[in-house]
Formats: C-alpha cells, sequence, structure tokens
C-alpha cells in the first residue's frame, strides 16, 4: 500500500512569511489541478485563505499554469472569484462538463461570463445557459454616487436657457409604437432600453443584408474539387467562398497569412506527374480556411498533347496526419513551442549536471552515485530528444519549419545515423543489417532535417524489435528519388496501419527504450517531416519505404530534380 503525503507536507510548511503563504497557493493549487491530492472543502477554503496574501501576479501566474493541466470544477471556481487577470487565464483553458459549468455560471458575474462566450468549444446547453444571462450581463451597473449627483445635474440643466438646450431626433416610428418603460420616478430604465433595441433590430431583421462570412459560406467545408492552368494556379473550385483559393499557384509562394501549397505539389507540377496528400494552408477566417490534404492529376489537349493543367480534389486532414496527433489553432501551436523553449532549457541543466557528477570532474564520487548520475543523464537525453521533436511537430503544424537546399551523402547519413543508434540495439538485442546500396546516393534535401528524420523512423521500429529480431535497411535509386526500405518488426505487423499512427506511449510504457512520446508520434512525424522534403512514408505489409528527392550522383553526374 502506497500513501501519498504531499498534502500533509504542504500544509506542514511555514506559511506565516510572504513567501511561504505564495509557495504554499502554488502548491496546493498545483497538487490539485494534477490530482495529486482529493478536493475537498477544507483544502478550497484553505486556498482562499492563502490567496489573501498572495500578490496579484504571483496569483495570475498560477492561473495561467492551470491551463497545462485539468482543474477541478471547484479549483475553477476558486479562482473565477479573482480578479480578472487571474480567472481569465483559468476560465478560457478549464474543460469541464455540461452539469459543472451549468453550477458555476451564476457565480462568475458579467466578466466570467463574457470570456466563455469567447469559446468556440463549449457546447450548445452551456451555450443556451449562457444567453440567458443576456439582459442582466448587459445591462449597465447601478453607481451610488453617480446617482447622488443626478439632482444636481437637472437643476444645472434646468437653469440653462431653452435654445441652449438641443432636443433629441425623433426615433424610428417602429420603436415609438413600442410601450416606452418609464421608470416610478421618472427617465427610462436601461434594461428596458436594451430590450427596446432588441426588439427593433427583430423587427427589421429581413430588411437587413446578411454579413459577410453567414450564410452558407459559415457553414463547415470538408472537401472540395479544383482545377488549375498551364501555369498552375487554381482558376476553379466548386466550394464557397472561391475568392479565398482562386490565384493560388503551385510555384508561387505564399506570403504570411496567405494560401500556400508544399513542394510535393511543386514538383509534381515540375514533372507533370500525379500528386496525391500534399498540403495546402488557406488563412483567414472564411469557411475554406485551415489546413487541406490535396491530391491531383494532371491534364493534357487530346488534340495537341500540350500540358493544361491539374485536376484534382482537397479533403480535411485526418487526425493522425498531423505530428502531433490532434487538431490545434494557431494559439495553441504557439503556446506549445513556448512551453517548449520553457522546458529545454531545465532539461539541458539536468543532463549537463549529472554528467558532471557521472565523470567525477567535480571531485570524486562514490560508485553508486555516479551511477544514479548516468541513468539520470540518460533519461535527460531522452527528454531532451522529446522536446525537440515537440518543437519540430510545433513547427511543421505552424509551417515556421525552415529548410535549406542542400546535397547530402546518404551512406555516411546512414552509418552516423546507426552508429548513434547503437546503445539501443543493444539494449533491444536485435541486429540492424544495412545492405550495400549503389555508391555515392546523395539527397536534395537539408541535411540536418533529413537526418532528424532517418533516425528517428529507424529508432521507432528498433525499439518495437523483439529479441534476436533481424531489421534490414536498404537502399534503392528510384530515378528522381532514393527509396530507403526498413523492415517492419514482427510486434508491428500486426498493427493494422490506421492505428500503428496513434500508438501512444501508454501502450509501450513497459519497454525499454520505447519512444518516449510513443511509437505512433514517431511515424507521424517521419512522415511529415518527408513530405516537407518533397519525399514521403509508405507503410508496407512487411517494410516501410522512405522516398526522398536524389540529388547529384557521384559517378553518373545525374542531374538534381530540384
Amino acid at each position: 500500500m502506497r500513501f501519498d503525503d504531499s498534502l500533509k507536507t504542504v500544509l506542514a510548511a511555514d506559511a506565516s512569511t510572504p513567501f511561504g503563504a505564495q509557495a504554499a497557493f502554488r502548491q496546493v493549487a498545483d497538487l490539485l489541478a494534477r490530482g495529486r491530492i482529493v478536493e475537498s472543502a477544507e483544502v478550497l477554503d484553505h486556498l482562499r485563505v492563502l490567496r489573501e496574501r498572495v500578490p496579484l501576479s504571483v496569483r495570475a501566474a498560477a492561473g495561467r499554469s492551470l491551463a497545462l493541466a485539468a482543474p477541478s470544477a471547484g479549483l475553477v471556481a476558486v479562482f473565477a472569484e479573482d480578479e480578472h487577470a487571474v480567472a481569465a487565464p483559468v476560465l478560457r483553458a478549464a474543460r469541464l462538463d455540461d452539469a459543472a459549468w451549468r453550477a458555476l455560471l451564476p457565480t462568475l458575474g458579467p466578466t466570467g461570463r463574457a470570456v466563455l462566450r469567447h469559446r468556440a468549444d463549449l457546447s450548445d446547453d452551456v451555450a443556451r445557459a449562457l444567453d440567458s444571462f443576456g439582459p442582466a450581463d448587459f445591462a449597465l451597473g447601478y453607481d451610488g454616487e453617480e446617482a447622488a449627483m443626478l439632482p444636481a445635474c437637472a437643476a444645472a440643466i434646468e437653469s440653462l436657457p431653452a435654445e441652449a438646450v438641443t432636443q433629441p431626433s425623433a426615433p424610428p416610428a417602429d420603436v415609438l409604437d413600442l410601450e416606452p418603460a418609464v421608470a416610478a420616478g421618472g427617465g427610462f430604465e436601461i434594461a428596458a432600453l436594451v430590450d427596446r433595441i432588441a426588439a427593433f433590430r427583430e423587427l427589421h431583421r429581413d430588411q437587413q443584408p446578411l454579413p459577410a462570412g453567414s450564410g452558407d459560406e459559415a457553414d463547415a467545408v470538408d472537401r472540395f474539387s479544383f482545377e488549375t492552368d498551364s501555369a498552375g494556379v487554381i482558376r476553379w473550385i466548386d466550394a464557397a467562398p472561391r475568392a479565398a483559393v482562386i490565384g493560388v499557384g503551385f510555384l508561387l509562394p505564399g506570403a504570411d497569412g496567405q494560401p500556400q501549397v508544399d513542394g510535393v505539389a511543386s514538383g509534381a507540377f515540375r514533372h507533370r506527374t500525379a500528386f496525391s496528400d500534399a498540403r495546402l494552408n488557406i488563412g483567414g477566417r472564411s469557411a475554406l480556411a485551415g489546413d487541406w490534404r490535396i491530391s491531383g492529376v494532371p491534364m493534357f489537349d487530346p488534340a495537341t498533347g500540350r500540358f493544361v493543367g491539374f485536376r484534382g480534389a482537397a479533403r480535411r486532414p485526418r487526425i493522425d496526419e498531423g505530428a502531433i496527433g490532434r487538431r490545434t489553432d494557431a494559439s495553441g501551436i504557439e503556446g506549445l513551442r513556448r512551453l517548449v523553449h520553457e522546458l529545454r532549457t531545465p532539461s539541458n541543466a539536468i543532463a549537463g549536471f549529472s554528467e558532471l557528477i557521472e565523470t567525477a570532474m567535480l571531485g570524486p564520487v562514490p560508485e553508486v552515485y555516479r551511477e544514479r548520475a548516468a541513468t539520470i543523464r540518460a533519461h535527460a537525453s531522452d527528454l531532451v530528444a522529446a522536446i525537440e521533436d515537440l518543437e519540430l511537430a510545433a513547427r511543421l503544424e505552424g509551417n515556421a519549419l525552415n529548410l535549406r537546399d542542400e546535397t547530402v551523402m546518404l551512406a555516411p547519413l546512414l552509418s552516423r545515423t546507426l552508429n548513434d543508434l547503437a546503445p539501443l540495439v543493444r539494449l533491444r538485442d536485435c541486429v540492424v543489417d544495412l545492405a550495400p546500396g549503389p555508391a555515392g546516393i546523395t539527397l536534395a534535401c537539408d541535411e540536418r532535417i533529413a537526418e532528424r528524420l532517418i533516425g528517428r523512423l529507424i529508432a521507432a521500429l528498433v525499439a518495437s524489435a523483439a529479441h534476436g529480431e533481424r531489421l534490414t535497411i536498404d537502399v534503392r535509386d528510384e530515378d528522381t528519388h532514393v527509396a530507403i526500405q526498413i523492415t517492419r518488426p514482427r510486434a508491428l505487423a500486426a498493427v493494422p496501419d490506421a492505428t500503428l499512427l496513434t500508438l501512444d506511449a501508454e501502450r509501450e510504457v513497459e519497454m525499454p527504450g520505447a519512444p518516449l512520446l510513443g511509437t505512433g508520434f514517431s511515424i507521424r512525424l517521419a512522415r511529415n517531416l518527408a513530405t516537407e522534403l518533397r519525399g514521403s512514408l509508405m507503410i508496407e505489409a512487411e517494410r516501410l519505404t522512405l522516398l526522398l528527392p536524389t540529388g547529384l550522383i557521384g559517378d553518373m553526374g545525374q542531374a538534381s530534380t530540384n
């Protein structure tokens, strides 16, 4: 039996000083958010007591940190009671069920409910509950001091000459027909005036033009067909709004916020060949905005044989076609990149300091501590590699990957990769054979990204290999591309392709050497990196085939396909 005394330890700490209160507040909030302690009324009341002695900046930082956890309804309620700077980040990121949201809404106040009105992920049930607060949230509040000044203001107005007082213009006839809401003491109630304005808009709704982006164009679009001209510029699509896509060129790089097509479609256009699942990103807020996967075939004039353009179709990407493995908006990608940046520094520091202890560079160290330091360094190195993969995936999702045009010798790259993976091969007790391929083969791509791609792919397959299993790496020249074929391990042979791309780390936690982020993440990352390098990754029954564009072949002087 295991007993977690985390709460007891935090409560026993000295919270009488300002620093102690701040530390206790953040620790209790963090333990509650991660489910390390049981939420109770006493714990939440203790958090409220500590809150009175914690500066606003510290409370706001604690609220922002909850975006990375899963706070419960009680913890969200505690932070929602605080200032807007503290409550807003929690309300923007909290994930509660409908019943919890409905119970929480009356306690939030107009400002908190306004934050929730800007969230697009809440259910229709919660949205209707928010709408029920409309008249109360949008009515002007009562200010006693300003109300006390009204008699003096009225007396001042009465003292002015008649010609100095300008009469308001007559309201529309439809509004005059409504019953005026007059308070008992004279004047109009603000809430009643808001109701009259809403009634006026309701009467004239049919006469008003639809706003841009409303109607059919606002409906979700999952696929569309398109055609290009001989210059590779899209001239026709069968979806709206057409202006979001018409004019996109396969050879024209898109500026920031403009539609962008990746190198797969550009390379296919240059060679007049069919392509599939190229990336298209459309900016803006229209129904066509977002990521797409496009496929197309070339068209030729039957009479002259002249190339006249491409005809193809576009579809929304499946969830497994993203490196991260879930749909994430631009703000989420930027947040992930900031998180990765914050994690890299302490992880590198842990790895470096453990290496100092392991090598006894700071002085004599007992053997048992050197072994522990070696274990820490290995785990920290794995964590740093996972952080780098997350950053790379975030750059892919955010279209922020910078690639260099280089010519890379394939044989030395494979040798370096296998040397780096030698400890993993020994750990899994398997054999990796690199079959001799054609001499002088080079790749036309970014060397750093190509090395990361091949290394992550081979590592994911080696980590799944069984005791004594033999994996073979074979290299073949296929004219415009180089095919790198890697044997599919027996443990993955029976896994369907769709499941293979979604394998997570939870299933592999007991496997020594398994990728920290899961085999599925590593294969998705490799596939998307291959696409960025104008190649592809094909998953077959017995092997995985990586296709990358070839560069110059030393012995033959073959021209590059760039």
